[in-house]
């Protein structure tokens, strides 16, 4: 792996508003302390100044290819210096002296966005030049450390033979992610730190073992079935024993106007798969919950609710006429608070206890659940479906919630 040497006393930030685990407010205030120590740089003699930015749900950062849109609004701000038409309004000019500046306009105009809506910005000099196009000759680093929504905008920077839009200028530079994104296809190229190396993934265990597996999500979440689960692997671990379905989503700024996402269309391709009775293993991930979560609008995250509970019902209708076993958690809170103490949307995933549920509809007595387990969580899930699946927990994986 080539090291980067930051040899230009020249920094340029592309800052992108997040809203999912901090204050959806909270933008000025990370923006205020990042240009605190950019002016501690140029009074050392650094000429660092932010280039541009915007909301992350809004432009660059797209995932799972739901909505390449997302990656070229971001690709005309952060390499060619322009804000697009449709993103700019006689209010809202879209072209400003500073970051500062450009959030406060938009929540003025756009007083029902959240941050992590914003529209992209971009920074101009005296002559309104942008101060920080992406050029040949420079280095670039992407400082996300989650691979999902940093690998579109990766491909971008490093692909000569992209195609998902017309780049219309591709720059010469020298690009790495703060981690190998996708250790799959080795997306980028180059990188700061060594991604980590996921072991003993069930999967693997599974396919070995001769299961079939099925895994089905809507866009938004599609690699967290799969990407994600196969240990930042984007293939299939066995193509004869797997099967993988994804029903493209809606564009991320419709998530809060159509709380019902897919959810629906997820289940169907669901049920149609539990039918044929091909598989052993069947995932699934109904995103209304977290993504909705993150709009921050309670009307909304009321109607994905509502929209999961019937899809569950017809899910687990399935299960029983089956005979089968479902089981039903989450990785994080987000929809049952959506309000924080003074009342203003909360958008960040909770810290509450998420429920596991299991509904054994051929239960004989043979198991009960353990209430010994001094940390419980979701280390603990891959035993437990391991072993109703009829298999001895590995000896690596931590303890099943099951007692015997």
């Amino acid at each position: 792996m080539e090291v980067l040497k930051l040899e230009q006393k020249k920094i340029r930030v592309h800052p992108l508003l997040d809203g999912r685990d901090v204050e959806p407010d909270s933008g000025l205030m990370y923006l205020k302390k990042l240009e605190d120590k950019l002016e501690e740089l140029r009074k050392a003699g650094i000429d660092a100044q932010v280039a541009c930015g915007g909301g992350r749900m809004y432009m660059t950062m797209d995932r799972y290819e739901a909505d390449w849109k997302m990656v070229e609004r971001g690709w005309h701000a952060h390499v060619l210096g322009i804000v697009d038409k449709e993103d700019i309004t006689d209010e809202y000019p879209g072209y400003f002296k500073s970051a500062i500046e450009a959030v406060e306009c938009a929540r003025k105009v756009f007083p029902k966005k959240l941050d992590q809506f914003n529209p992209p910005f971009v920074i101009v000099d005296d002559k309104n030049q942008p101060v920080g196009k992406i050029e040949d000759g420079d280095a670039v680093i992407n400082f996300n450390f989650r691979g999902d929504r940093a690998i579109e905008i990766s491909k971008a920077f490093t692909q000569e033979d992209f195609k998902a839009f017309d780049r219309i200028k591709f720059p010469k530079c020298r690009y790495a992610g703060l981690l190998e994104y996708d250790s799959e296809v080795h997306v980028p190229p180059m990188y700061l730190c060594d991604p980590p190396a996921i072991k003993h993934i069930s999967s693997e265990y599974l396919v070995k073992s001769g299961i079939k597996c099925y895994a089905v999500a809507e866009t938004h979440k599609y690699g967290h079935m799969t990407y994600f689960w196969n240990g930042n692997k984007s293939g299939y671990i066995d193509e004869k024993m797997e099967l993988y379905e994804q029903i493209k989503s809606l564009p991320n700024d419709l998530t809060e106007s159509h709380p019902e996402m897919k959810a629906v269309e997820v289940t169907d391709t669901l049920i149609k798969a539990l039918e044929t009775k091909k598989f052993q293993f069947y995932r699934v991930n109904l995103a209304n919950p977290d993504m909705v979560g993150h709009t921050g609008n309670i009307e909304s995250g009321v109607k994905a609710v509502k929209v999961c509970d019937s899809c569950l019902e017809r899910i687990e209708k399935e299960v029983k006429k089956q005979k089968g076993i479902l089981i039903v958690t989450a990785d994080h809170g987000n929809c049952e608070k959506m309000l924080d103490s003074a009342g203003k949307p909360m958008t960040s995933h909770t810290t509450n206890p998420v429920n596991f549920f299991v509904r054994d509809y051929d239960y004989k007595g043979d198991y009960t659940f353990r209430t010994d387990i001094e940390h419980p969580g979701l280390a603990n899930v891959t035993a437990t479906y391991i072993e109703l699946l009829g298999f001895i927990k590995p000896e690596m994986y931590k303890d099943s919630f099951l007692k015997w």
